[in-house]
């Protein structure tokens, strides 16, 4: 793998393995093989708009297929732990969209499949393979802004999304929390590593997802983290982390920004840009530039996105759940 290509699968067809797979396409160290859904019709008109050879009607199939060295699982998620699962059990390595699991219990299985086969796991947590996060998470560990105090970020949908829609549905994991909620937490444990409480209060839709959700996190240090999220209402989606030296603002758009301002103590504010090399703003292509990286380090992990971090987002995900009481089919079901 270090000479050649690396080859990937697509598991899903949906927006977010269109977008992927757009900028995967550009990247000439990458081969797509092949795409798998559920729906052969489906998986045959995806291979055809990217130019993919093979198109599997099943995700055992791609799983399966030798060829692979990594597939991407782009499914809801609600179906990670299943899609993931089984990649992982045929010996593929594996990059999984956010949020990574239904929950805890899932993603420690996920964790615990990979480690146990010696396979390459990461969360699809592009904010964190973003190089202009990369440089804040960098300044703010050398004490550009001094020991961290408080860190706020928001993430809200206008909406309004209709009952049948999936982020809705109780089935697919629906609710604010684990769709745009995770980029907050995610945030939040960035800069500042799990919380030691939790604290949440939300509104509830009449299928049982969270419609708005708000979460107080601290840290037995002193710090604390204000974070939002709603489908009810269209918020500014922006963050900030306030030191005891000065504070860093994220614009509109913080998980994935063009730009940052840094504003310290007695003097004028520095702005950070994006290195227009480094692609749109919007560009997926980090987290597969990550990956490629570490497999041909011969890495199971990402240091960008450790699966002892992963792991603890979900922990908070979990507890607000928890606090806000939303439980969803499939864990009553598995209880």
């Amino acid at each position: 793998m270090t000479e050649r290509k690396v080859r990937w699968g697509i598991l899903a067809t949906g927006g977010i393995a269109a977008a992927f797979t757009a900028d995967l396409v550009d990247l000439p160290d990458a081969e797509i093989v092949a795409v798998a859904s559920r729906r052969p019709e489906s998986a045959r008109a995806f291979a055809e708009r990217f130019g993919i050879d093979r198109a599997y009607g099943d995700w055992e199939a791609l799983a399966r297929d030798e060829d692979i060295d990594v597939v991407y699982v782009a499914t809801p998620h609600s179906a990670h732990r299943t899609a993931a699962g089984l990649c992982l059990e045929a010996g593929r390595n594996v990059l999984c969209e956010k949020p990574f699991t239904l929950n805890l219990r899932e993603a420690e299985e996920l964790v615990a499949l990979a480690r146990g086969r010696g396979r390459f796991l990461m969360e699809a947590m592009w904010m964190y393979c973003n190089p202009l996060v990369r440089r804040l998470k960098a300044l703010v560990e050398d004490g550009a802004i001094g020991e961290v105090r408080t860190v706020q970020a928001d993430f809200g949908l206008a909406g309004p999304f209709p009952a049948a829609h999936r982020l809705r549905d109780p089935a697919l994991g629906g609710g604010a929390l684990l769709d745009l909620g995770v980029y907050p937490v995610s945030f939040a444990q960035l800069l500042l590593g799990e919380p030691a409480e939790v604290t949440a209060r939300a509104v509830l839709s009449e299928e049982g997802v969270d419609l708005q959700t708000g979460a107080l996190l601290s840290w037995a240090g002193g710090a604390l983290a204000s974070v939002h999220c709603s489908l009810v209402g269209g918020t500014a989606v922006t963050a900030s982390v306030t030191g005891s030296l000065g504070r860093i603002d994220l614009p509109a758009g913080f998980f994935h920004p063009d730009r940052f301002v840094l504003h310290r103590d007695g003097r004028d504010p520095e702005e950070f840009a994006a290195d227009p090399a480094d692609g749109p703003r919007s560009t997926l292509r980090h987290e597969a530039e990550e990956v490629m990286r570490a497999l041909r380090a011969g890495e199971t992990e990402s240091p960008l996105v450790p699966l002892d971090g992963t792991l603890a987002v979900m922990r908070t995900l979990d507890a607000i759940r928890e606090r806000i009481g939303v439980r969803y089919p499939a864990e009553a079901a598995a209880a």
